[in-house]
């Protein structure tokens, strides 16, 4: 299945575009599903209709679905209760209705990643189009899975579960009461739902559009949002021009508009595969709105973004690890080897990246920032690296 994450500024229009993406998908014989990410119903107002947590048919080949974040918190709180209800009768705590049960801050961002797998998992559609938050909880959400996956393995290590045997052995002999046997199998099913929402995530044909207004603070929002994709390993496959006013409306006050527009658009052209949407004058409502933008075809997925080792050895006695990231700033770039992890550090964001197996025998010997690319010199390890007879 085929996966576009449509993501921009607040107030860019992206639910409009992910609608309209959709939309167009399905004129073309194309089984697609659109998710709404929103709490509000604005993919529903974009597509004239209402979207619910029940997947429901739009037009023919068109399904849309909200997924409902209380839904899912409500089931995960009232099951985690069930597990721990010796626990609590211990602590004295009086058990929560369901009714009582609120949605918590990241919650909403779990029950898109728990759609994304559902969808993933079905199968039923040839297309799914995902209209994610503005872009800064977008990049959260696209790291969440990774980070989640990565505290699970170091609070419960899957390695320990070997010893499940001797638990109330070494419970008595520390003194200290050992993880139940069921907070291990929850981690470890949880993990395997996290990998698949990975999996979704990195798969070939899942790539991310940005929308954006073309403006100076459109032009920065892109750059951020390119850079924070880069460290993810993704590329945007377009980017979309939208609400581009015509240029023959350039009488009076839109004369400064219109110049920024025409700035920004010829900057955009020579770094993006640009696809400008123009203003229809007015928000655009229903279906026959969202086909009179005309927004850019499905199409196939951009290769991925490759970082690469170089093997310099021969040459200079290092290898190379080339790490893409458009738009970062030296002075705002970091980096720190941890075992074998590398934390980056670029504009705010933040990603933990396991070395390359090659890498793990090496030392770090320098880093640069050239071209757009982070290369990171590794020096073999002599205590580590195999000797040449």
């Amino acid at each position: 299945m085929r996966t576009i994450l449509i993501t921009g500024p607040g107030g860019s229009g992206r639910t409009t575009i992910a609608a309209a993406t959709a939309l167009a998908a399905a004129r073309e014989g194309v089984r697609t599903l659109v998710l709404g990410t929103d709490r509000g119903d604005s993919l529903g107002a974009a597509l004239g209709t209402v979207t619910g947590p029940a997947p429901a048919e739009v037009t023919p080949g068109l399904t849309a679905w909200r997924p409902d974040p209380a839904a899912g918190f409500r089931d995960d709180l009232a099951r985690l209760q069930k597990r721990a209800s010796g626990v609590l009768d211990l602590l004295g705590a009086a058990p929560l209705d369901p009714e009582e049960f609120t949605p918590l801050p990241g919650a909403e961002e779990l029950a898109v990643l728990r759609a994304l797998r559902e969808a993933a998992l079905a199968d039923t559609h040839e297309l799914l189009v995902v209209d994610l938050p503005p872009t800064p909880q977008a990049l959260a959400l696209l790291s969440l899975p990774e980070e989640l996956r990565r505290y699970l393995r170091r609070l419960l290590p899957p390695e320990r579960q070997a010893a499940r045997a001797l638990r109330p052995v070494l419970g008595r002999l520390a003194g200290v009461p050992m993880p139940a046997e069921w907070l291990y199998e929850t981690a470890a099913r949880r993990d395997l739902e996290l990998a698949a929402v990975e999996a979704v995530l990195a798969d070939r044909d899942t790539t991310v559009r940005l929308v954006a207004e073309p403006s100076p603070a459109g032009g920065d929002a892109v750059r951020t949002a390119v850079l924070g994709l880069a460290l993810r390993g993704l590329r945007p496959d377009a980017l979309i021009a939208n609400r581009v006013l015509p240029e023959e409306a350039c009488d009076g006050w839109l004369a400064g508009p219109l110049a920024q527009q025409r700035k920004a658009l010829d900057d955009w052209r020579t770094a993006h595969d640009l696809r400008p949407v123009p203003h229809l004058g007015h928000d655009p409502r229903g279906t026959d709105d969202l086909t009179a933008l005309a927004v850019p075809a499905a199409g196939r997925a951009p290769a991925r973004v490759e970082w690469a080792v170089e093997d310099r050895l021969a040459e200079d006695g290092v290898l190379v690890w080339h790490l893409p990231i458009p738009g970062a700033v030296r002075e705002n770039l970091d980096l720190v080897r941890r075992g074998d992890e590398v934390v980056v550090t670029a504009e705010g964001f933040r990603r933990v990246l396991p070395l390359p197996s090659a890498l793990r025998r090496c030392t770090v010997a320098g880093a640069g920032l050239r071209e757009d690319e982070l290369r990171i010199r590794f020096t073999p390890d002599p205590e580590l690296w195999p000797r040449t007879p």
